[in-house]
């Protein structure tokens, strides 16, 4: 999945101790799906820093590895369920709350449902009513990513070797499925969980230079040396 970052600058480096607390889903590194809404908040927090704010992409694929070293949450949409954990992790008095998930997805709290939320609080409006209203309420999307193992799943795209993460990754794919006798799902797992697809995505390796064909031969020898057994 693509997902977007926006901020006042790019954000290459994660840093989880220069995130702030008592957002939605707690501290962490917040992204989503829409690139626009990403966008459109670059260019609010572009304002206040007197910049012109940037989009970061980063590439997020939630398969086996994922699941096996992350704890993953997914709110299906405005619900109370939703509500009541976005309500804790923003209680700033609430310091005793904490959640044990690496990987939290589900809706915004955006500023017109931040404005319902506290008249709820207030007791001006009851909760059935409030979620009535959120039925109705536009879609939208964050993946907040709070611990370093987290950050293991995600990788920053530069744009000078975008087009190599999607182009080059489905002959190699393609490849380790015949060779191996896997299927679809397995393959794809191995190569976005692999040191090689990790050097593919930073540019600094300059992998992304040598054909699709090359970067295969390098799996095969990780995949070697790491003595992975693929049944």
């Amino acid at each position: 999945m693509k997902i977007y970052h926006g901020s006042y600058i790019k954000v290459e480096k994660i840093d989880l101790s220069k995130c702030r607390p008592n957002r939605d889903f707690g501290r962490g590194f917040y992204v989503t799906k829409f690139k626009h809404h990403a966008e459109n908040w670059a260019k609010i927090i572009g304002r206040i820093h007197k910049t012109e704010g940037a989009v970061s992409e980063f590439e997020y694929h939630e398969n086996s590895f994922t699941q096996s070293i992350c704890k993953i949450k997914h709110f299906e949409g405005y619900n109370e369920e939703w509500l009541d954990f976005v309500v804790m992790n923003r209680n700033e008095n609430n310091l005793d709350f904490t959640h044990n998930y690496d990987i939290i997805e589900g809706p915004v709290a955006n500023d017109k449902v931040q404005n319902r939320i506290d008249e709820y609080l207030e007791g001006k409006i009851p909760k059935t009513v409030f979620l009535e209203e959120l039925k109705y309420h536009e879609e939208t999307h964050q993946i907040c990513f709070c611990t370093l193992n987290s950050l293991q799943t995600i990788i920053y795209v530069d744009k000078t070797n975008r087009r190599y993460i999607t182009d080059i990754s489905e002959p190699i794919i393609e490849t380790l499925m015949l060779e191996k006798n896997i299927d679809e799902i397995k393959a794809t797992d191995i190569f976005y969980a692999s040191g090689t697809f990790a050097k593919l995505a930073n540019e600094t390796t300059e992998i992304y230079k040598k054909t699709w064909q090359e970067i295969y031969e390098i799996l095969k020898n990780e995949l070697n040396i790491n003595n992975k057994i693929i049944m």
